[in-house]
């Protein structure tokens, strides 16, 4: 059974379409992959941020993008956040905005 990528709302969406079109194809790729194989694919794809938030790594000539995600019930990923990354360090402020977005899931998980 396959795991099905929602996003958190449109403009996470149109920020991964505003990425250049080396990382399009593959973050296109890694998620193909984690519909197939779940999203667990560790490194270089996927790696744990910690308490259930985990990020997609996207690297290509262009630069590095990032796409922050969580995992609900019924083999469903969440696309939290993107963006590109212009520093070696994950912002504080990009990564707050995925906790946010990812506490707000789980608490509608509650009701």
């Amino acid at each position: 059974m396959n795991w099905t990528i929602v996003y958190f709302n449109e403009d996470v969406q149109e920020a991964i379409g505003s990425w250049p079109v080396g990382l399009r194809v593959y973050y296109a790729r890694i998620t193909e992959r984690m519909r197939i194989h779940g999203p667990n694919l560790g490194l270089p794809f996927t790696r744990s941020m910690g308490h259930g938030l985990l990020e997609i790594r996207v690297k290509g000539k262009e630069g590095m993008g990032r796409a922050f995600f969580c995992t609900l019930v019924g083999r469903k990923i969440v696309i939290l956040h993107a963006d590109i990354k212009k520093s070696r360090k994950t912002p504080a402020k990009e990564l707050e905005i995925a906790r946010q977005r990812f506490t707000q899931i789980q608490k509608q998980g509650e009701r």
